[in-house]
């Protein structure tokens, strides 16, 4: 009995180790997309996908026919606007410079644009993932990539002044 649960568990851990293998450098780069973080200095996004990660693979046996990197996927979008919510007390209309690609959006908008144009979610999909109504993800997909393709004008840098002696 004790070797069975042995080579189960053995089978288990290679099995995810498979599917890791195959799908953190994606799932990562996701995540990396989601933090606004730069793929070189990524510890926010690593965290996510490493928490992801582990609820994954807790509920490895129970996926039975599901797909592991749609639960995964799933996992980190959500821990993502849950830890964007408590982070800022706001979903919507935070925005950092963080340096990464998507910096200027905010946290609403880059999981909209990450998983609708980056992971090819469905409308339908994202809606029901975050509980939003289908024309409202549809609004702000549009919102988030008209943002990216005609950015707000930065300040103008500050010119300084050049001092007069007094005469």
């Amino acid at each position: 009995m004790r070797e069975r649960h042995a080579s189960q568990e053995a089978r288990r851990a290679r099995d995810f180790e498979a599917f890791v293998a195959g799908a953190a450098g994606r799932l990562l780069h996701a995540a990396t997309l989601l933090t606004a973080e730069t793929p070189d200095d990524n510890p926010r996004a690593r965290r996510l996908l490493t928490l992801a990660l582990a609820e994954t693979y807790a509920s490895w046996d129970r996926l039975r026919g599901d797909d592991p990197y749609d639960r995964t996927r799933q996992q980190l979008a959500t821990r993502f606007a849950r830890e964007a919510w408590h982070r800022h007390g706001t979903f919507g209309r935070q925005r950092r410079d963080r340096g990464g690609i998507l910096a200027g959006l905010s946290p609403r908008e880059r999981l909209m644009l990450v998983l609708r144009l980056y992971e090819g979610v469905t409308e339908e999909q994202t809606g029901a993932l975050l509980g939003l109504p289908t024309e409202r993800v549809r609004a702000i997909c549009a919102r988030a990539v008209a943002t990216l393709l005609h950015p707000p004008p930065r300040p103008a840098p500050a010119v300084p002044v050049a001092k007069v002696a007094p005469s």
